[in-house]
């Protein structure tokens, strides 16, 4: 079936997404109020799998000027001879895996290859209805994910043809199999699992300031990546890959039940708006070209202003202007509170890009209470979202880093280890207290 490309962008950006909130005025849920995640359960035990395109499959490799593109049908508008498309499953055991691809040719006669963990294998393929093609066998030597390419060679018709499904059998996998098996929810499992680790604030201590630090190490920036900060009940503050060419700070604040956020204050070159969805608030972002390697440290201040309502402000330090910078001032009406709800979280916004792996590194936690005295944070709580409590992917993972000893979160990128999530992780102290002076900060 061909598809209208723009017509299904314009779906999947109608899609709620945090990223919508710097683009298209739309929040989700701040990912920190994720509760009662259950283990893996994988798919049910079967002869044989039907994995589909739509839930599971990625243009892995674009065509210039090419079409092609993944649908609730799968793969469609598949035109060009050097389009590649991936589709992924995790398999827990080792042996023979048999491979065979579902698809329809609406006319003439299409030769493709197709080609499993770097085993190639070509088909000749006819017909206007959907069939399912045996291509072949391979080995599978370790559990993990398994990568499935498409590609056109030849064809007689005007376009390669449709594929719906991935089918596959055989000893491996005989049980806990692992894909997006959830219509409902393609669209969040092809965006990837969001990970994110929650801070816990010293019991007795009422934290008005909280600081941390977040450096995303070189190659982990892809398009599509909010790493998020200083994550707040009611609010968040980090960085973003909005494009190849443009990135941003974004600080945003929600409405509470009763009543409107309104901005207070903000700092040059900020852009302020409201936003939508499944819930509403003010949003701040900066553009700004920060760097992959680089660390950037994250200041918020929440603070009840004693009229009923509170103020929320966030700064950013980049070394690059060896300064703090100012984002916003957000007053939240019929609010009274202090800094509660301390974590950060890592997710990808671009469901096209869902195949791509990215990390980050978080370090360096401190809350500073209301009584003026700077205490360190150094126990996390690592959690995930529904994409993975649903048990659609299993490529995320989060604890201490070897090398650096600071939390990191990871997803993205269908890798073979995972990290059980629902676990406490602590950190080692290192006694750096904030260098910053609240006084004189813009």
């Amino acid at each position: 079936m061909k598809i209208n490309p723009r017509m299904w962008y314009a779906f999947a950006v109608a899609t709620l997404s945090l990223f919508s909130c710097s683009k298209n005025l739309k929040e989700t849920t701040p990912a920190a109020n994720v509760a009662g995640l259950v283990s893996p359960l994988s798919v049910p035990a079967a002869s044989s799998y039907e994995v589909p395109l739509a839930g599971n499959g990625f243009v892995t490799t674009a065509a210039t000027g090419g079409a092609e593109v993944i649908t609730s049908n799968g793969l469609g508008n598949w035109t060009s001879a050097s389009a590649i498309t991936s589709t992924y499953f995790r398999l827990a055991l080792t042996g023979t895996l048999n491979v065979s691809v579902k698809m329809k040719v609406p006319s003439g006669t299409s030769n493709i290859k197709v080609t499993v963990n770097g085993t190639a294998f070509t088909k000749t393929v006819t017909g206007n209805a959907y069939t399912t093609y045996s291509i072949g066998s391979v080995n599978i030597t370790a559990a993990g994910y398994v990568k499935v390419d498409v590609q056109g060679v030849t064809k007689t018709g005007s376009y390669f043809g449709d594929v719906s499904h991935i089918v596959i059998s055989g000893a491996a996998t005989a049980n806990n199999v692992v894909y997006a098996n959830d219509p409902a929810n393609y669209y969040w499992s092809r965006r990837g699992p969001s990970v994110h680790m929650s801070f816990t604030i010293p019991s007795g201590t009422t934290a008005e300031w909280f600081y941390n630090e977040l450096t995303v190490p070189t190659g982990e920036d892809k398009i599509g990546s909010y790493f998020m900060s200083n994550g707040f009940d009611g609010g968040y503050f980090g960085i973003q890959v909005n494009s190849a060419t443009e990135r941003r700070v974004l600080f945003s604040v929600w409405d509470p039940s009763v009543g409107t956020t309104t901005l207070v204050r903000k700092g040059p070159n900020v852009v302020d708006n409201a936003f939508g969805g499944e819930g509403t608030g003010g949003q701040s972002y900066l553009l700004f070209n920060w760097q992959a390697g680089t660390t950037y440290k994250f200041l918020t201040h929440i603070l009840p202003d004693g009229t009923g309502g509170t103020d929320y402000s966030s700064w950013i330090y980049t070394p690059e202007t060896g300064a703090w910078r100012f984002l916003a001032t957000w007053k939240r009406p019929n609010t009274v509170s202090y800094y509660t709800g301390a974590y950060s979280f890592l997710e990808n916004f671009n469901d096209n890009n869902g195949y791509y792996g990215r990390r980050v590194l978080i370090n360096n936690q401190w809350v500073r209470s209301t009584t003026g005295t700077w205490v360190e944070l150094t126990g996390g709580y690592y959690t995930a979202d529904a994409t993975a409590s649903n048990d659609q992917r299993r490529d995320y993972a989060g604890g201490i880093d070897a090398g650096t000893g600071a939390f990191y979160l990871k997803n993205g990128g269908f890798f073979a280890n995972y990290v059980n999530y629902n676990t406490s992780f602590t950190r080692t102290a290192n006694g750096l207290t904030p260098t910053v002076n609240l006084t004189t900060l813009p």
